[in-house]
């Protein structure tokens, strides 16, 4: 599962000054690749090595410096077999696409988007961190421009709902029948598997678990989550949640960044649960006069 560091930063007020995500900004995909540890092994690793600088083939100026886009990983995350991080050339059974960074991207699970670096060309140990302008300027979690923040890293937990029902053309409120409506949804985090996905009607005041199914072939993937929730007439906030492996738990409120990096609350959806209406038309006889010109 990949996401977007940003994901959910169009959520924040004020809203940060970049690309203005909702919650669409992650997905799923089946990699193919080399293992990077192995390629590091094979090419042999220095012993004052502490990073993997990685060069991708994109240039160009981001805030008036222009740059290659690189980042670095600990060479103990880049050369640890366990991570499962890969140098990829397939995606989903078929060559990796140009907008997926063909030839070679770096898949580095559990890490947000700007990890994985795309149209790799290059690989360099380092024995000193990385200082680049990705590194130690963008992608950093901080209050204020003179605050040096802490560095994007893990994704945080997070699960998504599929809306339930149909949308009211104008609000664009949810719309259900009573009665027992299925509600399925996503659920992921780059800290262990999710533990738990929690449910609530109200906003959160009351939740109820929901049913996980894990795919065991795939540690690093999404897990799905369901469960049925009985409507009743009127207006509802269905609030998910997510909780991982090391007890991280969705916060029902985001606390601001400038960046709009790691945001993870809580998805609400609202809900409005009306009794089915019939809609019908006078019937027609034949001593009606024919409405001339109307079709």
């Amino acid at each position: 599962t990949l996401e977007c560091a940003g994901n959910g930063r169009a959520r924040l007020t004020p809203r940060p000054v970049s690309q203005p995500w909702l919650d669409e900004a992650v997905g799923t995909a089946d990699w193919t690749g080399v293992p990077l540890a192995e390629l590091l092994a094979e090419a042999g690793i220095a012993e004052d090595a502490a990073e993997a600088v990685f060069t991708g083939a994109d240039h160009g100026i981001e805030r008036g410096v222009e740059q290659d886009y690189r980042r670095a990983l600990p060479l103990a995350t880049a050369a640890d077999p366990a991570r499962d991080v890969l140098v990829a050339y397939a995606m989903n059974g078929a060559p990796l696409p140009p907008q997926h960074g063909s030839p070679l991207r770096l898949v580095v699970p559990g890490w947000y988007g700007m990890a994985h670096v795309k149209w790799l060309r290059d690989i360099t140990l380092t024995p000193t961190p990385y200082t680049g302008f990705q590194q130690s300027v963008a992608y950093r979690v901080r209050q204020a421009a003179e605050d040096p923040g802490e560095p994007v890293t893990l994704i945080a937990p997070r699960a998504l709902m599929v809306p339930p029902g149909f949308p009211d053309f104008m609000s664009r409120t949810r719309v259900v029948r009573p009665g027992r409506v299925p509600l399925t949804g996503r659920a992921w985090s780059g800290h262990g598997p999710i533990t738990r996905v929690e449910v609530s009607e109200d906003g959160g005041a009351v939740w109820t678990d929901a049913e996980l199914h894990r795919d065991p072939d795939h540690p690093w993937a999404w897990t799905a989550w369901r469960t049925t929730w009985t409507a009743t007439p009127g207006l509802r906030h269905l609030t998910v949640r997510a909780t991982d492996a090391r007890g991280n738990v969705q916060p029902m409120t985001q606390p601001w960044n400038r960046g709009g990096f790691a945001n993870n609350h809580v998805q609400r959806v609202e809900v409005l649960c009306t009794p089915a209406t019939t809609e019908t038309a006078p019937a027609a006889t034949e001593t009606a006069p024919a409405a001339a010109g109307v079709v």
